[in-house]
């Protein structure tokens, strides 16, 4: 075997690697950003400066911690790997801080987001500084995957910096989201360094970032808190209503292993969703030495229920990152290794709180469900009406509506009407079931237990009233007669209640609808061409073992008896074969005219009008103007409500509750 410099095996880094592990690193500036401050903090820097110029798409990194001789940007910053936690002088800081760093990948990461880095800094030496580009990079590399790459020495006329060290992103790549106020609060959700006072300062275009551009605090309804950050988060929240303390200890053998930190929940789960970013804080994030660590445990629980929606938090795990122990971060260091035994004892510990946290959210809110609900007066009267086991029930189902991630208030009131509908359907299944039990001598019991059915009864029709009502209305309002025609034409087929209260849908019967519209259709065609500009359109309909035939007239044309007779035998005759070919012969054929002016004949003669409908009748047809339709429904359905205004609690509750809404109801057109 031929060998190498005397080695027979060698290993080669390829450019293809290079790019998995640092071009592509990363896919957002924050994630990016975070890297170069996390080399300022380890640097003992106390201020960072980021400055976007977003015309000139550059990003420049200040910071005035300890710069680099030549030495330490060889051997250190441009050593890819290199592990300072392995050497104890730099396991640390110089002023003694726990550094963030660890593998000595993060600075390719900057290429993620542009084709040329510019470093300055101010060591030993004085200032000094390079460039490097993507470019090059993988130019060099393609031409020998061995070979050394030199990145271009900066002149002294172009450095700039006395203190420090200064990182400029130039040829940034598209869709590079370089908002200042979206970058303040990535970057502080990202570090809780930020939150002393003087120790640690990250700029963004000159504003400080502070813990309350996280946008946490004024979200947080209650909050679970673990050590001293969590009662800073608990004091910071402008809008809590219950806190609890919560044990830091994952170990009691093991001191070192426990958390700090808080989890809430937000007062509507729209409140973690930001309308303009379309990010989501729905989750717990895990922080290690001050730095994001994992963006999303709580999707590794597989939480269900409905208070998931409302949960966010910050747990910091130091324990997670030790010197002498494995890594536990996976290589982009967003994540954590998962089936580390620190990682799963910290699973374990939070799984152990997030069962606390939601029993007692549940209770919480089924509290507030009940304040929430009866702080409508209406609701309140009904609530009030109610005794013993029924009372702790509507607590329990006010407090069930108000656990629903439904932020509109609106949409709530509507849900808590459609919940005491419920409910007092369900109590009456209750009462049904104890009919079998009641004594026929128990008068009273008979009687409350009927009269909550009519209640129900009375409510549910209401509802289905006021909707109709509102369509009668609106056609009322109609004066123009072909608008009118057009607008019955199109809704009387689906509405066979305009005609007669009793009628709801007709019944589909695909194969007689056929039958019966075939013969008809022929019938159609058979008439005169004068018979046919008078006519409209014709439906046929089957209800509850009745055939309905409907003439649709023109509204501007006037008909003489005679020809309404004559159709009315040839329909009838018609269809009544057609249903002989099925069978069904003997069933009830009914027809209606629906004209625009009232017959030729009938005009100023109510003797003759009344002889020819009765003619009419032993026909089973009915003629009726546009209007007297109207006319007629909006009666009927008049005299159903008059009747039934002091019929029900439930009912009247309903209207009142209602009629707040009638405006959202959707109109006849």
């Amino acid at each position: 075997m031929t060998a190498d410099n005397d080695h027979t095996y060698k290993m080669t880094l390829s450019l293809n690697l290079l790019k998995h592990l640092g071009f592509g690193l990363y896919s957002n500036v924050p994630a990016v950003l975070s890297e170069a401050v996390a080399n300022a903090w380890d640097a003992d820097a106390t201020v960072v400066d980021i400055v976007i110029d977003a015309r000139s798409s550059v990003i420049t990194i200040i910071d005035n911690g300890h710069g680099m001789s030549i030495d330490d940007a060889n051997h250190r910053y441009l050593h890819v790997g290199y592990e300072r936690r392995q050497n104890t002088e730099t396991a640390t800081s110089r002023s003694g801080r726990v550094v963030m760093g660890r593998k000595g990948i993060g600075k390719l990461s900057l290429f993620s987001i542009a084709d040329t880095v510019t470093v300055q800094t101010v060591g030993e030496e004085g200032p000094h500084g390079f460039v490097m580009t993507r470019q090059d990079i993988e130019r060099s590399l393609s031409d020998d995957p061995n070979a050394d790459y030199y990145p271009t020495e900066l002149e002294t006329k172009d450095l700039t910096i006395t203190e420090g060290t200064q990182i400029t992103l130039t040829d940034l790549k598209r869709r590079t989201n370089t908002a200042a106020r979206f970058l303040r609060r990535r970057l502080a959700r990202r570090f809780s360094v930020i939150d002393s006072k003087d120790e640690f300062v990250i700029n963004v275009n000159g504003d400080r970032v502070t813990p309350s551009d996280r946008e946490y605090y004024s979200k947080i309804q209650y909050v679970w808190t673990f050590g001293q950050s969590g009662e800073i988060a608990a004091n910071s929240a402008n809008r809590l209503e219950h806190q609890q303390c919560r044990p830091c200890e994952i170990s009691n053998d093991d001191p070192t292993m426990s958390i700090h930190g808080w989890i809430g929940t937000a007062h509507a789960a729209g409140d973690l969703k930001d309308t303009e970013t379309n990010e989501s804080i729905n989750n717990i994030v895990i922080l290690v030495r001050g730095k994001l660590a994992q963006e999303a445990i709580l999707d590794e629980f597989g939480e269900g229920g409905v208070y998931r929606s409302y949960i966010f938090g910050e747990i910091h795990a130091d324990f997670l990152d030790q010197d002498d122990l494995d890594d536990i971060a996976t290589t982009s260091r967003q994540r954590i290794i998962e089936d580390d035994p620190r990682y799963e004892a910290l699973k374990t510990k939070l799984q152990e709180e997030l069962n606390v946290i939601k029993n007692q959210w549940t209770d919480l809110r089924n509290q507030q469900g009940t304040t929430v609900a009866t702080s409508n007066p209406h609701i309140d009267e009904w609530f009030q009406s109610l005794r013993g086991d029924h009372r702790d029930a509507a607590k329990r189902l006010f407090g069930r509506i108000h656990q629903l991630p439904i932020d509109e208030e609106d949409d709530k009131r509507q849900l808590f009407v459609s919940g005491i509908m419920a409910f007092e359907n369900l109590k009456l299944r209750n009462l049904l079931n104890r009919l079998d039990r009641l004594s026929v001598d128990n008068l009273d019991a008979l009687a409350e237990t009927f009269a909550q059915l009519d209640d129900l009864e009375a409510t549910a029709y209401y509802q289905i009233t006021r909707d109709r009502m509102l369509m009668i209305d609106k056609l009322e309002e109609i004066v123009d007669a072909d608008e009118k025609e057009r607008v019955i034409q199109n809704h009387l087929y689906d509405h066979l209640w305009l005609l007669d209260p009793s009628w709801e849908r007709a019944t589909n019967n695909a194969r007689m609808e056929t039958t019966v519209n075939n013969v008809l259709d022929a019938v159609v065609q058979s008439l005169s061409e004068d018979e046919k500009r008078r006519r409209l359109d014709i439906y046929y309909a089957h209800y509850a073992g009745k055939h309905v035939i409907i003439e649709l007239k023109r509204y501007s044309r006037r008909l003489r008896f005679d020809e309404i007779h004559s159709q009315c035998r040839r329909y009838r005759n018609a269809t009544r074969n057609a249903l002989q070919g099925m069978n069904r012969g003997n069933e009830t054929i009914e027809l209606i005219f629906l004209i625009g002016e009232n017959v030729r004949d009938w005009v100023g003669n109510m003797e003759i009008e009344n002889e020819d409908r009765l003619r009419l009748n032993t026909y089973n047809t009915t003629v009726v103007t546009y209007d007297r339709l109207i006319e007629n429904a909006q009666r009927a359905y008049r005299e159903y409500t008059n009747r039934h205004l002091e019929l029900g609690r439930i009912y009247q509750l309903i209207q009142r509750m209602s009629d707040q809404d009638v405006e959202t109801l959707h109109p006849v057109g």
